[in-house]
């Protein structure tokens, strides 16, 4: 494995991962400040551990696929998945729709646990347990699903897997010294990349596996991501300018 196609892998998968769990975290610490970090910590754990599993079990299933099926299925996934984050991520960019707040999600988030504390403590544990396992379970979901896509192979699946757990480790470590949304975390821009590499990849691979030939090898995937940069950045200026049009008298 080259040190491109490393950082092709790790990278992504690294971005995406930071995201979700950046989300994530911000539900475990509404349940842990609002009802306990017992069942906070358990609920994450067990979510944990079982994307963990998943990754584990499918990940080396992958490799018997043949080369042609899995590049045309996972690479035409890859781009829906890729265009559905910079869609959102554009408007977002555009002002169309608000950007994610994770003070205001936390403070939303541990409204409503405050209600479910006055139901008693064991009601309340089982409920954090449970909010905390979903969110975490949620987000994990789409981490999982990116892992696997881009590790198919014993080293690929080693460096999806290697940009992930830092991602993880990182908004562990923050989360546990701040204690509170790590909000200052350039989400939109984040999913603005995550996008962009997914849906080039996904490109790329999904016409390899239908037999075409790229001019230039891997390196065809640095246009690829090069041209969908900048048609984001057309397509968020666009959307800045319909939207001045619309509010203007």
């Amino acid at each position: 494995m080259t040190a491109s196609q490393f950082a092709l892998t790790a990278v992504p998968a690294f971005a995406a991962s930071l995201v979700e769990f950046v989300e994530a975290l911000t539900i475990v610490l509404a349940v842990g400040v609002t009802i306990g970090w017992r069942p906070a910590l358990r609920g994450a754990a067990g979510a944990t551990l079982l994307l963990a599993a998943v990754v584990g079990a499918f990940g080396p299933a992958l490799a018997r696929i043949p080369q042609a099926a899995f590049e045309t299925v996972v690479g035409s996934l890859l781009v829906l998945f890729g265009l559905r984050w910079l869609r959102k991520a554009a408007l977002r960019s555009a002002g169309v729709i608000p950007l994610h707040d994770e003070a205001k999600a936390f403070a939303a988030a541990s409204q409503s646990l405050g209600a479910e504390r006055s139901a008693g403590d064991r009601a309340a544990e089982w409920s954090g347990t449970v909010t905390s396992f979903n969110a975490v379970a949620l987000e994990g979901t789409e981490v999982a699903f990116i892992v696997l896509a881009l590790g198919r192979s014993g080293s690929s699946l080693a460096a999806a897997c290697l940009g992930a757990g830092i991602a993880l480790v990182a908004v562990v470590a923050l989360g546990a010294a701040i204690h509170r949304p790590l909000a200052k975390v350039p989400e939109n821009a984040l999913k603005i990349v995550v996008g962009v590499m997914l849906s080039a990849l996904g490109t790329f691979w999904a016409a390899e596996g239908l037999g075409m030939a790229w001019p230039g090898g891997d390196a065809a995937v640095l246009l690829l991501i090069a041209a969908y940069a900048c048609a984001t950045a057309l397509a968020v200026a666009g959307a800045r300018a319909a939207g001045r049009g619309a509010t203007a008298p």
